[in-house]
């Protein structure tokens, strides 16, 4: 039993008098789940359940979902704007219009002073659609700072990214119907069952259904990987390596679909001579997997009349995360496992609207998909919002993961966080603390006052939180769903909609650009923005034209592409793949086969820090614990650091179970409570990623080269002794949280 515990007590669940059901959406992970919220006669929120007549989790929710109603009034939230001179100051409450003013003009102050450039913006996957459009709007159309980016670089980036290099434009092309129609599943760096409950239950109910092979690609005996058939416990880091020695069998045995190949891609000579160097008898070195089951799974694979690949951060956190996702995509391409049931290449989102920010928050171009670096882009968006084209950049700025460097270097002057926290989220923690010293400004908006990135900032605004607002996510699988507004903002808090809303007026373009004052007026702009051809002539993919607020309630949520054609013809739900015709969004055409030659600048155990460090996620929790370390059973089952640690090695090292230990990087340090267990090899240890001041002291964060996305995954450290009492006391000062 975790951490020990002997005594276990009965579960009782109280009788929770609900007189009112309100219809909404899940605001933890991607799967999209949607959520009844139970209001009592005095309409306080009592509880929450799973909708049975979801297309996506048909009345199931995991512990987070169901705990969820209780953020409205869980410790720490903010109550009023906070303001200081200096960040190391005792904070002071004041006006709304006091901390907008202030900040609106200490932004141009930077700005006159420095450049628009001086001072960036991040932001998040936790907003809803209509206020990412809100906030494109005004950072690129009002600010006009090209150093704004979500943090998403941080998860999802190299999805991305390889989609884009792959099939020329973002987005998943598969959906969660895809487990009932494959015959072979390929899990890369996922552990579904902790990472994604609701998606692990869909994969699980169609295995039941109809038995094909679970593959699963992972350092780790994660819980998936328990439940595999062929487990593949690979090198980290070298996923590229076993692709292609995959491919190299595939392709000189002939298993290839030839006729695919030639009809909808391009570059597949260039790969077929690449992969002649990745002959498994040479590749098994690299990868660690031998290649007697390197050629097993890939004619297992390539003879499946319909095979999938599934992948999460095992491959996004790594400097060969865009590579390892392109080379995913080449392997369903050459197999011809795109765009039709149970053959795709889906990327396991990460936040509930990553996909949202993806779409519509301008981050790293402009909205729908447009580029920057597009002129016929930027003069539609500009005609659109009624400005100068000549205000919008050129080409993408900074990268989150390059912005604090900048901050190092008096690039970045003044800064806005928006409901992310890095000091606990980005690697190498102790250099952001340090980074974040040095900035003139900092503005922090988050639900809750105690986040860490608050103890730099000069502005706090408290904001709204899930169904306190109105709008859309998009999840995973592309379907656009609702959250309804059920309850009025807690205390003084604001909805990030109107805090963007608000600030737009405090800038020159802000009288210019229309801002609406709800949320369904911006659905309907980005509605009008989503028809359309792509620069290449293309029909863009992201068409949401056919939704309304009305039919997602009743359909439950709605996949893109969804047309006003669609619409009016009375279809109901939206196309739940892409690329089905075989036309992807480049100008041929065709989807790219992209060469991707492995180069190892890991940093791998040495004689002074003899383990790999591997980091991931638990079930209780959600990212940095800023909200499910207030849920008393989400924290109760989680309450403190812990790394996982192989017997074999402990007892070599004098280590027992649920001692405390010291891990040192090149870095920095940590001190967790140590879990035996025989899912970590000799020389890995594995912590959860949601602690403060915990794992990334430790990482060492090299940037991939395609998405800026940290390695997160792959570093050394070493193990030392620690004062018992010492690290007994600072645990329970981590568990006051």
């Amino acid at each position: 039993m975790l951490f020990g515990r002997k005594k276990r007590k009965p579960i009782s669940i109280p009788s929770k008098q609900v007189s009112e059901w309100k219809y909404t959406t899940c605001n933890y992970c991607s799967t999209g789940c949607s959520i009844e919220i139970g209001l009592n006669d005095e309409k306080r929120i009592v509880t929450s359940r799973g909708h049975a007549g979801a297309d996506v989790n048909r009345g199931k929710l995991c512990i987070k979902g169901l705990l969820e109603h209780e953020l409205f009034e869980s410790p720490g939230r903010g109550t009023e704007p906070l303001i200081r001179e200096k960040h190391y100051e005792s904070f002071e409450k004041t006006t709304w219009d006091t901390a907008l003013d202030t900040t609106a003009e200490k932004i141009k102050e930077i700005q006159e002073k420095y450049g628009k450039d001086s001072f960036a913006i991040v932001s998040t996957g936790q907003l809803l659609t209509e206020e990412f459009y809100t906030l494109g709007k005004l950072a690129r159309g009002c600010i006009g700072t090209n150093n704004y980016d979500g943090n998403t670089t941080l998860c999802m980036a190299s999805a991305v990214s390889g989609y884009k290099r792959s099939f020329g434009s973002d987005g998943p092309p598969g959906c969660y119907d895809d487990f009932e129609h494959t015959h072979c599943f390929m899990a890369f760096g996922s552990n579904l069952p902790e990472q994604h409950p609701i998606i692990y239950w869909r994969l699980k109910e169609a295995l039941e259904k109809r038995k094909f092979p679970l593959i699963v690609v992972d350092p780790r005996v994660t819980m998936l990987a328990q439940f595999a058939d062929i487990h593949l416990p690979i090198t980290p880091g070298t996923d590229c390596v076993l692709i292609n020695s995959m491919m190299y069998v595939i392709i000189n045995e002939g298993l290839q679909d030839q006729a695919y190949i030639d009809a909808h891609t391009q570059g597949f000579d260039e790969i077929k001579a690449l992969v002649q160097d990745y002959a498994p008898e040479k590749a098994q070195h690299q990868c660690g997997i031998d290649e007697d089951t390197i050629r097993n799974v890939a004619r297992i694979y390539a003879k499946a009349p319909a095979a999938m690949s599934i992948w999460t951060m095992g491959i996004n956190q790594s400097t060969h995360g865009s590579d390892g996702v392109v080379n995913i995509n080449n392997l369903n391409l050459i197999t011809g496992n795109i765009g039709k049931p149970g053959g795709t290449s889906l990327s396991i989102t990460g936040q509930c609207n990553a996909m949202g920010t993806r779409e519509w928050s301008s981050c790293s171009g402009l909205p729908g998909y447009r580029y920057l670096e597009n002129e016929s882009d930027r003069q539609e968006i500009a005609d659109f919002w009624g400005i100068d084209p000549e205000f919008f950049p050129k080409k993408r700025g900074l990268a989150q993961t390059d912005i604090f460097p900048a901050i190092e270097t008096g690039e970045i002057k003044g800064l806005w966080i928006v409901a992310t926290n890095p000091m606990t989220s980005m690697p190498n923690t102790g250099r952001i603390r340090k980074a974040l010293e040095n900035l003139d400004f900092l503005v922090v908006q988050d639900v809750y006052e105690d986040v860490e990135m608050n103890q730099y900032s000069h502005v706090y605004f408290p904001a709204s939180v899930w169904a306190e607002k109105q709008g859309c996510h998009t999840n995973t699988e592309r379907r656009v769903n609702l959250i309804d507004n059920v309850l009025p903002p807690f205390a003084n808090s604001k909805p990030d909609f109107w805090i963007f809303n608000q600030m737009a007026k405090r800038f020159e373009n802000g009288s210019v650009i229309d801002f609406p004052d709800e949320p369904e007026q911006v659905f309907n702009e980005m509605k009008h923005l989503s028809k359309g051809n792509n620069a290449y002539g293309n029909d863009r993919t992201l068409d949401i034209s056919g939704m309304s607020y009305e039919k997602l309630i009743k359909a439950r949520g709605i996949q893109w592409p969804y047309s006003e054609e669609d619409a009016a013809k009375g279809i109901e739900k939206g196309d739940p793949r892409l690329y089905t015709d075989g036309k992807f969004q480049t100008p041929s055409q065709k989807a790219n086969l992209i060469c991707i030659d492995f180069y190892d600048n890991n940093e791998k155990p040495c004689q002074d820090y003899p383990f790999w460090l591997n980091s991931g996620r638990v079930v209780e929790h959600f990212h940095t614990r800023t909200r499910t370390g207030k849920i008393g059973n989400c924290n109760k089952f989680s309450p403190t650091p812990y790394m996982e640690m192989n017997p074999d090695a402990a007892a070599e090292l004098g280590i027992e179970h649920q001692t405390y230990v010291r891990l040192t990087s090149r870095r920095g340090d940590a001190v967790v409570l140590v879990q035996l267990t025989q899912r970590v090899s000799r020389n890995m240890v594995f912590i959860p990623f949601h602690f403060h001041d915990c794992v990334n002291r430790l990482t060492l964060g090299l940037l991939d080269p395609y998405s800026r996305q940290p390695a997160f995954k792959q570093c050394s450290v070493r193990i030392e002794p620690v004062d018992q009492a010492e690290a007994a006391r600072l645990n329970a000062e981590r568990r006051t949280f």
